[in-house]
């Protein structure tokens, strides 16, 4: 009976090593898929350029684009961090691109370079990565009128409510994947 015992123990713990095993590589393959890190060394390049957090520039293209390149939204935002023709051509120089043609968007050095500058100017402006977010997603003009708004603003410079819902969402999104990056960004510092 004791020889019976001694011959499972090691097969249990086996089994047991195997299954830890595939869930490893399964949370891998998810987190993968879900919260990918593309596009690292532009990334990091330009959130160092522009005093960001990479886990907020990754956070922001995974929210807009999900790392696709060429992906252009029903009202006109293309590339991984969205960006409106308007914008672009807008901050373009600011940014250093004086020649810069909008048929260049979905250049992913372009399009984060434009996006990281215009998130930094946002964040600047509005003093309040939330805030920032939120015109970000839904313009500078309507987060204006909601900081004057008393029934979206109490103190004229945080938001206590985003009527958008649109924008609402964004902004939870990108706080949420925010702080998963942060851990897989950390993850990777590591290893």
């Amino acid at each position: 009976m004791r020889a019976n015992r001694a011959k499972r123990g090691p097969k249990i713990i086996l089994i047991v090593l195997i299954i830890i095993l595939i869930g490893i590589i399964g949370s891998v393959l998810l987190i993968n898929r879900y919260f990918p890190v593309r596009y690292e060394e532009i990334i990091h390049e330009w959130a160092e350029v522009y005093d960001l957090e990479p886990a907020l520039v990754f956070a922001v293209i995974n929210t807009e684009s999900g790392f696709r390149a060429n992906v252009v939204s029903r009202v006109g935002a293309s590339g991984l961090m969205q960006i409106m023709e308007d914008t672009a051509y807008w901050i373009a120089p600011m940014a250093g691109l004086d020649d810069f043609n909008y048929d260049q968007i979905l250049d992913p050095e372009i399009n984060v370079r434009l996006g990281t500058f215009y998130l930094n100017m946002l964040i600047r402006r509005f003093d309040d990565i939330d805030v920032a977010l939120s015109a970000y997603n839904a313009g500078s003009t309507n987060v204006n009128n909601w900081l004057e708004n008393p029934d979206y603003s109490s103190d004229g410079e945080t938001l206590d409510h985003i009527p958008f819902l649109e924008t609402r969402n964004f902004v939870e999104r990108v706080n949420n994947r925010m702080r998963i990056y942060r851990i897989i960004l950390g993850f990777n510092d590591i290893f």
